[in-house]
C-alpha cells in the first residue's frame, strides 16, 4: 500500500498495532486519541484513508462522517467499533462509512479493506450527504461473529430499496424480527407494517383489503411456502398490480426456496418475483461465540422486566456453548429467562443449566448411529452422553420427569403432524384419552394447528 492513513481510537494498544501493521505494509499512519485531532487533519487535507473508533473521548466518530464528506468528499472511512449492533452497521451505512468492522478486528481482514479503500478512492471518488437521525438503540438482533456482522452489514445495504425481501433460516432465528428491524429503520418506518396470513389472501376482496391496510408500508408474509397454490397465485396477482403505493413486499421461510421450488411446493412465477435479494438468518450452533453475548443480553432484559439481577458461572456458559440449540435464539431466550426467575443464587450453575435444557444437552450428531438401530439403544446412548457431560457429578434431581418430557413431547408433536392437528386422531393413535391428550399439550406447551401451519 502506498498512502497515507489517519487512525483515531482511544485505545493506545489499537493505535499502535494499527500504526505498526500499516507502517510494514508501506503506509505514512497519523494516529490520535482525539476526534478533534483527526478533523483537523482531515481539514487541512491530510489522509487518503481514515480508520475511525465510533466511542472517542471528545465525541461520535459516527457523527462526524458527514462532516468528512463534506469537507473531503470521497474520502473513505473505515468504522471500527466495540459496539457489535446492527445499529451500529446501519448508521454507518446511512452514513455512507466506507466500511464497518466490529472490535476485535481481524487485523489482515482489516489491512486488506484499508488497501482496498485507498484503490476505490483513487478510481472514482464520490460524495457523501447523508445525515443520522435519532433511532432507538434497542434492537433485537445481538452478535460479534462474522456471520452476524455480515448479515448487519447487508441488511444496513438493502434497507432502503424497494426491492422484495426474502428471510430464511431455521425456527427461532429471529427471521420475523429482522424483517420488522429493516422496516423500522428504513424510509417506511412511519408507514404501516403488516403481516399476511393465508386467510387474509384468500378471503374474497383479500389482496386489495391489504393493499389498503398497508398504505405503502411493508407487507410481510411469514412461512410463504406454506401457503397453498391459490394464495401464492393471488400473491403474485397482487405484486403485479400494487396500485398507487406499492408496499415492500417481505417473506419468511424455515426452507430453502430454490429447492422447493424445484419441487413444486413454490409457485416458480411467485419465487422469481420475491426472490431479489435474500437474508439468510445464521442458526445459533454457526454462532457459537455469540451465546455468552446473547445470555448476557437476555438476563438484562430479564431484570429489566423484574427478575433478580443474575449472572452464569463460566462453567455454565461453558455448557451452554455445547448444546445443539433446535430452537435457536427463540429457545436460548426462554431458558436463559426461566434461569433467571428460578436460579438459587445469583450466580447460575451448570446444574441448574443441565436440569432446565433436559438430556438433550451436546450438540452434534448421535456417534456410532445405524439407520436399523432400535430406539432403546439410542435413547441409551443419548442418556449415557448426558451423564458422562456432568464429569464427576450426578445430574440433578428429577431427571425421571425431564426424560418423559424430552420422549413425549416430540412423539406427540409427529403424531398430530401425521393426523393433521386432529386431536381425536391423534389420541386414537397414541393410544390414550384424548382427555390425556389435551392435558399433555398444554402441560408441555405443544402448538396444535389444523393441516399446515400457517403464521
Amino acid at each position: 500500500m502506498d498512502g497515507t492513513v489517519l487512525v483515531a481510537d482511544d485505545d493506545r494498544t489499537i493505535r499502535t498495532v494499527l500504526t505498526q501493521a500499516l507502517t510494514r505494509a508501506g503506509c505514512r499512519v497519523h494516529a490520535t486519541s482525539s476526534l478533534t485531532t483527526l478533523m483537523r487533519w482531515v481539514a487541512e487535507g491530510k489522509g487518503d484513508v481514515v480508520i475511525s473508533d465510533v466511542v472517542m473521548p471528545d465525541g461520535n466518530g459516527l457523527e462526524m462522517l458527514p462532516k468528512i464528506a463534506q469537507d473531503r468528499p470521497g474520502l473513505p472511512v473505515i468504522v471500527i467499533s466495540a459496539q457489535n449492533t446492527i445499529m451500529t452497521a446501519i448508521k454507518a451505512a446511512e452514513a455512507e462509512a466506507y466500511d464497518y468492522l466490529p472490535k476485535p478486528f481481524d487485523l489482515p481482514e482489516l489491512m486488506k479493506r484499508t488497501a482496498k479503500a485507498m484503490a476505490d478512492a483513487r478510481k472514482s471518488p464520490s460524495s457523501s450527504t447523508a445525515v443520522e437521525e435519532e433511532r432507538p438503540e434497542d434492537l433485537p438482533l445481538v452478535g460479534r461473529t462474522e456471520v452476524m456482522q455480515a448479515l448487519y452489514r447487508l441488511i444496513a445495504r438493502v434497507m432502503n430499496t424497494d426491492m422484495p425481501l426474502m428471510i430464511t433460516g431455521e425456527s427461532g432465528t429471529g427471521k420475523s424480527l429482522i424483517a420488522r428491524a429493516v422496516h423500522d429503520f428504513s424510509d417506511r418506518r412511519t408507514l404501516p407494517f403488516v403481516t399476511a396470513s393465508e386467510s387474509d389472501l384468500m378471503a374474497l376482496e383479500g389482496p386489495a383489503r391489504l393493499l389498503s391496510e398497508v398504505k405503502g408500508g411493508t407487507l410481510l408474509i411469514d412461512e410463504l411456502i406454506d401457503l397453498p397454490d391459490e394464495a401464492q397465485a393471488r400473491l403474485v396477482r397482487m405484486m403485479d398490480s400494487p396500485g398507487t403505493h406499492a408496499p415492500r413486499i417481505m417473506a419468511t421461510s424455515q426452507k430453502d426456496p430454490a429447492a422447493e421450488m424445484e419441487n413444486g411446493a413454490l409457485r416458480q412465477d411467485l419465487y422469481y418475483r420475491i426472490s431479489g435479494t435474500e437474508l439468510r438468518v445464521p442458526s445459533l450452533r454457526e454462532r457459537v461465540e455469540d451465546i455468552s453475548l446473547l445470555s448476557a443480553h437476555f438476563l438484562m432484559k430479564a431484570e429489566n422486566d423484574g427478575a433478580p439481577h443474575r449472572r452464569f458461572s463460566e462453567e455454565a456458559t461453558e455448557m451452554m456453548r455445547h448444546c445443539a440449540w433446535p430452537g435457536n435464539v427463540r429457545q436460548l431466550e426462554n431458558l436463559v429467562r426461566r434461569l433467571a426467575l428460578t436460579a438459587h443464587s445469583e450466580e447460575i450453575t451448570r446444574s441448574e443449566v443441565a436440569a432446565a435444557l433436559g438430556p438433550q444437552t451436546e450438540a452434534g450428531p448421535i456417534i456410532g448411529g445405524t439407520v436399523n438401530e432400535k430406539l432403546a439403544d439410542s435413547v441409551a446412548r443419548h442418556l449415557q452422553r448426558y451423564f458422562d457431560l456432568h464429569g464427576d457429578i450426578l445430574p440433578p434431581p428429577g431427571l425421571y420427569a425431564r426424560i418423559l418430557r424430552e420422549v413425549e413431547a416430540p412423539l406427540i408433536e409427529i403424531a398430530l403432524t401425521a393426523t393433521g392437528g386432529n386431536q381425536a386422531k391423534c389420541a386414537e393413535l397414541l393410544g390414550i384419552n384424548r382427555n390425556t391428550l389435551r392435558k399433555k399439550i398444554t402441560d408441555l406447551d405443544i402448538e396444535v394447528t389444523r393441516r399446515r401451519k400457517l403464521m
